[in-house]
Protein backbone atom coordinates (compact mmCIF):
# COMPACT_ATOMS: atom_id res chain seq x y z
CA UNK A 1 0.00 0.00 0.00
CA UNK A 2 1.46 3.49 -0.98
CA UNK A 3 1.67 5.72 1.74
CA UNK A 4 -0.48 9.44 1.88
CA UNK A 5 1.05 12.29 -0.46
CA UNK A 6 0.48 15.55 -0.32
CA UNK A 7 2.78 18.03 -2.05
CA UNK A 8 3.56 21.81 -0.95
CA UNK A 9 3.48 24.20 -4.42
CA UNK A 10 3.74 27.44 -4.87
CA UNK A 11 6.09 29.92 -6.94
CA UNK A 12 9.96 30.29 -6.49
CA UNK A 13 10.55 32.35 -3.88
CA UNK A 14 7.25 31.58 -1.86
CA UNK A 15 8.75 30.54 0.97
CA UNK A 16 7.52 26.67 0.81
CA UNK A 17 10.41 25.09 1.83
CA UNK A 18 11.09 26.76 5.04
CA UNK A 19 7.51 26.06 5.84
CA UNK A 20 7.66 22.92 4.64
CA UNK A 21 10.75 21.73 6.90
CA UNK A 22 9.20 23.16 9.48
CA UNK A 23 5.44 21.36 9.11
CA UNK A 24 7.96 17.82 8.59
CA UNK A 25 9.95 18.44 12.20
CA UNK A 26 6.44 18.94 13.55
CA UNK A 27 5.11 15.58 12.15
CA UNK A 28 8.04 13.94 13.09
CA UNK A 29 8.04 15.15 17.15
CA UNK A 30 4.08 13.27 16.92
CA UNK A 31 5.63 10.18 15.91
CA UNK A 32 4.98 10.14 12.06
CA UNK A 33 7.42 8.40 9.38
CA UNK A 34 7.84 11.07 6.67
CA UNK A 35 9.51 10.71 3.55
CA UNK A 36 9.32 13.97 1.37
CA UNK A 37 10.89 14.42 -2.51
CA UNK A 38 12.19 17.74 -3.77
CA UNK A 39 11.29 18.37 -7.35
CA UNK A 40 13.76 19.38 -9.00
CA UNK A 41 12.93 20.93 -12.79
CA UNK A 42 17.04 20.83 -13.37
CA UNK A 43 19.60 18.14 -13.79
CA UNK A 44 21.65 17.96 -10.39
CA UNK A 45 24.69 16.06 -9.79
CA UNK A 46 25.83 14.70 -6.41
CA UNK A 47 28.26 11.99 -7.20
CA UNK A 48 31.66 15.07 -7.07
CA UNK A 49 34.55 14.62 -8.88
CA UNK A 50 37.45 12.72 -6.95
CA UNK A 51 34.67 10.63 -4.71
CA UNK A 52 34.54 6.98 -5.53
CA UNK A 53 31.32 6.77 -7.26
CA UNK A 54 31.99 9.83 -9.56
CA UNK A 55 34.41 7.15 -10.85
CA UNK A 56 31.70 4.35 -11.07
CA UNK A 57 30.01 6.62 -12.61
CA UNK A 58 32.43 8.10 -15.30
CA UNK A 59 33.49 4.10 -15.88
CA UNK A 60 30.34 3.57 -17.57
CA UNK A 61 28.14 2.41 -14.92
CA UNK A 62 24.60 3.40 -15.78
CA UNK A 63 23.21 3.31 -11.76
CA UNK A 64 26.08 3.28 -8.67
CA UNK A 65 24.68 1.99 -5.37
CA UNK A 66 25.80 3.56 -1.98
CA UNK A 67 25.31 1.12 1.33
CA UNK A 68 26.31 1.85 4.49
CA UNK A 69 24.79 0.17 7.73
CA UNK A 70 23.13 3.94 8.49
CA UNK A 71 21.79 4.85 5.38
CA UNK A 72 21.64 3.96 1.15
CA UNK A 73 21.73 5.94 -1.98
CA UNK A 74 21.46 5.25 -5.46
CA UNK A 75 22.35 7.18 -8.38
CA UNK A 76 21.21 6.03 -11.57
CA UNK A 77 20.91 7.90 -15.69
CA UNK A 78 16.86 8.05 -16.54
CA UNK A 79 15.92 7.96 -20.25
CA UNK A 80 13.02 10.50 -18.97
CA UNK A 81 12.05 11.97 -15.38
CA UNK A 82 10.19 9.09 -13.24
CA UNK A 83 7.04 9.65 -12.32
CA UNK A 84 6.43 10.33 -8.17
CA UNK A 85 4.54 7.90 -7.52
CA UNK A 86 7.45 5.38 -8.55
CA UNK A 87 9.68 6.50 -7.19
CA UNK A 88 7.93 6.81 -4.02
CA UNK A 89 6.34 2.58 -4.69
CA UNK A 90 10.28 2.11 -4.71
CA UNK A 91 11.95 3.69 -1.75
CA UNK A 92 9.44 5.53 0.25
CA UNK A 93 6.74 3.46 0.50
CA UNK A 94 6.90 2.57 3.99
CA UNK A 95 6.70 6.25 5.14
CA UNK A 96 3.51 7.59 7.31
CA UNK A 97 2.91 10.19 4.96
CA UNK A 98 5.35 11.52 1.86
CA UNK A 99 5.48 14.87 1.29
CA UNK A 100 6.90 16.78 -2.00
CA UNK A 101 7.84 19.90 -3.13
CA UNK A 102 6.73 21.31 -6.19
CA UNK A 103 4.84 18.77 -8.65
CA UNK A 104 1.99 21.28 -9.18
CA UNK A 105 0.74 19.71 -12.14
CA UNK A 106 0.89 16.22 -10.26
CA UNK A 107 -1.83 14.16 -9.00
CA UNK A 108 -1.54 14.76 -5.13
CA UNK A 109 -3.35 16.77 -3.13
CA UNK A 110 -1.98 20.52 -2.22
CA UNK A 111 -1.10 23.01 -0.20
CA UNK A 112 0.11 25.84 -1.77
CA UNK A 113 2.73 28.78 0.11
CA UNK A 114 1.97 32.42 -1.06
CA UNK A 115 3.71 35.18 0.05
CA UNK A 116 2.26 38.63 -0.94
CA UNK A 117 5.37 40.39 -1.09
CA UNK A 118 6.46 37.92 -3.45
CA UNK A 119 3.35 37.59 -5.56
CA UNK A 120 -0.67 37.60 -5.41
CA UNK A 121 -1.06 35.51 -7.85
CA UNK A 122 -1.82 31.31 -6.70
CA UNK A 123 -0.34 28.49 -9.23
CA UNK A 124 -3.07 26.06 -8.45
CA UNK A 125 -6.54 28.29 -7.55
CA UNK A 126 -8.13 26.19 -10.28
CA UNK A 127 -6.65 22.88 -9.37
CA UNK A 128 -9.48 20.60 -7.96
CA UNK A 129 -6.94 19.07 -5.43
CA UNK A 130 -5.85 22.12 -3.98
CA UNK A 131 -6.51 21.53 -0.29
CA UNK A 132 -5.38 24.90 1.36
CA UNK A 133 -3.50 27.82 1.09
CA UNK A 134 -0.82 28.93 3.64
CA UNK A 135 -0.62 32.81 2.93
CA UNK A 136 -0.62 36.43 4.40
CA UNK A 137 -3.41 37.01 1.75
CA UNK A 138 -7.27 37.14 2.01
CA UNK A 139 -8.18 34.75 -0.15
CA UNK A 140 -11.39 34.43 -1.28
CA UNK A 141 -13.52 30.62 -1.74
CA UNK A 142 -14.11 27.58 -0.29
CA UNK A 143 -10.78 26.47 0.73
CA UNK A 144 -9.20 26.82 4.18
CA UNK A 145 -6.77 29.41 4.76
CA UNK A 146 -3.35 29.27 6.84
CA UNK A 147 -1.26 31.61 8.07
CA UNK A 148 2.41 32.09 7.19
CA UNK A 149 3.21 30.97 11.24
CA UNK A 150 0.78 28.25 11.74
CA UNK A 151 2.65 25.61 11.35
CA UNK A 152 0.92 23.34 14.16
CA UNK A 153 -1.98 24.21 12.58
CA UNK A 154 -0.83 22.70 9.45
CA UNK A 155 0.51 19.38 10.54
CA UNK A 156 -2.88 19.20 12.37
CA UNK A 157 -4.68 19.97 9.00
CA UNK A 158 -2.41 17.10 6.91
CA UNK A 159 -3.44 14.39 10.18
CA UNK A 160 -6.98 14.70 9.84
CA UNK A 161 -7.39 15.30 5.52
CA UNK A 162 -4.42 13.12 4.26
CA UNK A 163 -3.03 10.53 7.12
CA UNK A 164 -5.90 9.48 8.52
CA UNK A 165 -8.42 9.20 6.12
CA UNK A 166 -5.41 6.79 4.47
CA UNK A 167 -6.62 3.37 4.38
CA UNK A 168 -4.74 0.68 6.93
CA UNK A 169 -5.17 -2.10 4.55
CA UNK A 170 -4.94 -2.51 0.74
CA UNK A 171 -3.56 -2.80 -2.33
CA UNK A 172 -1.76 -0.16 -4.70
CA UNK A 173 -0.89 -0.88 -8.38
CA UNK A 174 1.75 0.84 -10.19
CA UNK A 175 2.33 0.23 -13.70
CA UNK A 176 5.08 1.52 -15.79
CA UNK A 177 5.54 4.55 -12.69
CA UNK A 178 1.97 5.38 -12.86
CA UNK A 179 -0.82 4.60 -9.81
CA UNK A 180 -3.42 2.82 -11.16
CA UNK A 181 -6.85 3.09 -9.38
CA UNK A 182 -8.56 0.05 -8.41
CA UNK A 183 -12.08 -0.62 -7.85
CA UNK A 184 -13.10 -2.34 -4.54
CA UNK A 185 -13.64 -5.63 -6.14
CA UNK A 186 -10.39 -6.32 -7.83
CA UNK A 187 -8.72 -4.78 -5.30
CA UNK A 188 -10.21 -7.61 -2.98
CA UNK A 189 -9.67 -10.14 -5.90
CA UNK A 190 -5.74 -9.17 -5.84
CA UNK A 191 -5.32 -8.80 -2.11
CA UNK A 192 -7.38 -12.53 -1.40
CA UNK A 193 -5.47 -14.58 -4.18
CA UNK A 194 -1.95 -13.27 -3.77
CA UNK A 195 -2.00 -13.34 0.12
CA UNK A 196 -3.25 -16.84 -0.04
CA UNK A 197 -0.87 -18.02 -2.44
CA UNK A 198 2.24 -15.99 -0.71
CA UNK A 199 1.14 -16.89 2.74
CA UNK A 200 1.23 -20.51 2.07
CA UNK A 201 5.19 -20.37 1.12
CA UNK A 202 7.19 -21.50 3.78
CA UNK A 203 8.59 -18.43 5.98
CA UNK A 204 5.55 -16.33 4.23
CA UNK A 205 2.18 -17.70 7.19
CA UNK A 206 2.54 -13.65 8.47
CA UNK A 207 3.80 -11.79 5.94
CA UNK A 208 2.25 -8.16 6.18
CA UNK A 209 3.10 -6.81 3.18
CA UNK A 210 3.78 -8.29 0.26
CA UNK A 211 5.60 -7.03 -3.08
CA UNK A 212 5.46 -8.36 -6.69
CA UNK A 213 6.95 -6.90 -9.74
CA UNK A 214 6.49 -7.89 -12.81
CA UNK A 215 8.75 -6.94 -16.02
CA UNK A 216 7.74 -7.51 -19.47
CA UNK A 217 10.01 -8.31 -22.36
Amino acid sequence: MTPPVVSFVGKSGSGKTTFLIKVVEELVTRGYNIGTIKHDAHSFEIDHKGKDSYRHKKAGATVVALSSPEKFAVIKDVKEEWRPERLISLFLNDCDCVITEGYKTGPFPKIEVLRKAHSTTPVSADDERLLAFVTDLDMKGPRPQFKLNDVKKVASFIEKEVIEIHKDEGVSLVVDGKVVELKPFIEKLIKDGVTGMIRSLKGCSKAKEIEIRIRRS
